[in-house]
């Protein structure tokens, strides 16, 4: 196996520590903030050192490459963007620290999607609809690395796709700007131009996420080794591990314990990285 270590800043003796612990000798340079150590071995140290750096760190086989994979699917708050859209939405009817509390609580896994799901829109009725607008034109920012990661997913040919616990209104723009090749997530019900505090359809939960991989995944004709997914709380598990890798973006304990990969230091297109 090969052990990939990245950071804002690779300190050299960082690096070396590292190669000691993993029995290997030979270090090569991905990026001037990425080194792959080739061969390595698991060791209790691995972890300890690398928080020590600040540095990212993933295991991957050796000769995988990003060609190898024909999917990508990832989870948009919080891991595409930088907010939770539904908190910054309550924020106009002055309820974020309410919808807020629910949206961690559900990340965390304490509570139950649906439910929450349910509860925090209906905090929402009666809003006008030029809210959403507010939120995605002056409070939703990408996270780092977003629009690299999908102009290299989409030149090596791998279908994308956004899903989403969140709202079509965000989902269906990101997508047109980012060049998803699809993207699904809850609607918003909306009656003469104000929320009703209701959603239009079936909820898209943990289940639904993983049941959208699934089968786009089968539509494809590929196999789970050949999907990357990522998302950062209790909802992404289920897609996770549908996924062939799984990864953790800045995510909650609970899903850190199920992926392939946690990126808390670097960027999005950490993922790049892991892959020859």
């Amino acid at each position: 196996m090969n052990l990939v270590v990245q950071g804002d800043d690779v300190d050299s003796v960082a690096l070396k520590a590292l190669a000691r612990a993993a029995a290997t000798t030979t270090i090569e340079q991905i990026t001037p903030q990425a080194f792959r150590l080739v061969g390595a071995s698991a060791s209790d140290r691995i972890p300890a050192l690398c928080e020590a750096a600040r540095l990212d760190w993933a295991w991957v086989p050796e000769g995988r490459r990003l060609a190898d994979f024909g999917l990508f699917v990832t989870d948009m708050d919080s891991t595409l963007i930088d907010i939770e859209c539904i908190d910054e939405i309550a924020d106009m009817q002055g309820l974020k620290p309410e919808v807020a509390a629910i949206t961690e609580a559900a990340m965390r896994g304490e509570i139950d999607f649906g439910e929450s799901i349910t509860r925090r829109v209906a905090l929402l009725a009666d809003l006008p609809e030029r809210a959403l607008a507010e939120v995605y034109e002056h409070r939703l920012a990408l996270n780092p690395g977003a629009e690299r990661l999908l102009r290299r997913l989409t030149a090596t040919g791998l279908h994308t796709v956004l899903v989403s616990g969140g709202f079509t209104y965000f989902t269906t723009r990101l997508a047109e700007r980012l060049g998803f090749d699809e993207h699904y997530a809850n609607e918003l019900e909306v009656r003469d131009g104000r929320l009703t505090g209701r959603l239009a359809g079936p909820i898209v939960d943990g289940a639904a996420k993983a049941a959208h991989l699934c089968r786009i995944r089968d539509r494809l004709g590929l196999r789970p080794d050949q999907v990357i997914a990522a998302g950062d709380g209790a909802n992404d598990i289920p897609m996770l591990q549908a996924a062939g890798y799984g990864v953790a973006y800045r995510a909650k304990p609970v899903l850190r314990a199920v992926a392939d990969c946690r990126l808390d230091h670097v960027g999005l297109d950490g993922i790049l990285n892991l892959f020859d």
